[in-house]
């Protein structure tokens, strides 16, 4: 465990005096298969049986409220079904962010603790933001969701940031 917290960047120091890995290749992987994989519409859409292979990408625009009419589905799945989507989307639109940062960050030699601290904070920034965004139906708790969205943006921001400054040096 220490180790996992020194890597991370949440110990100054390693004991063992080894050096700390990189885990940027780990944290695209994992964010290609969250965004292009889990968030994924289509399991949901398959799970309610409103799939369709022929224009996946308009199910919910020309079934969806057959569906809910038809009595297949309820307005509230449908609503989140459309926000699963929506987050699909945002978190493919925002892989890019991340692959640049993470790029930029190791070309320069942003040392590994501070690329992995900033990994692990969009880690946990795209996971509530995927969550949230999935199912949160309420104005009230909604706000989240763009508190998030900025968190991870600032944790990619922040190494090309680093990167800029080494990069200028």
């Amino acid at each position: 465990m220490t180790s996992l917290l020194t890597a991370i960047g949440l110990r100054a120091t390693n004991p063992l005096n080894s050096p700390i890995p990189n885990f940027g290749p780990a944290f695209l992987g994992f964010h290609f298969l969250w965004a292009y994989g889990v968030l994924s519409s289509r399991t949901l859409k398959q799970w309610y049986g409103i799939d369709h292979q022929v224009s996946p990408r308009e199910d919910l625009a020309k079934y969806g409220e057959a569906a809910v009419r038809d009595g297949k589905i309820t307005r509230k799945q449908l609503d989140m079904l459309k926000r699963n989507d929506a987050a699909h989307a945002n978190s493919v639109e925002n892989y890019s962010l991340l692959v640049g940062s993470l790029l930029f960050a190791s070309y320069a030699g942003v040392p590994a603790q501070i690329i992995n601290a900033a990994g692990f904070s969009y880690t946990i920034a795209r996971l509530v933001y995927g969550g949230v965004y999935i199912f949160v139906g309420t104005p009230k708790w909604a706000w989240i969701r763009g508190l998030v969205w900025w968190w991870g943006n600032v944790s990619c921001l922040a190494l090309l940031y680093q990167a800029g400054r080494r990069l200028s040096a």
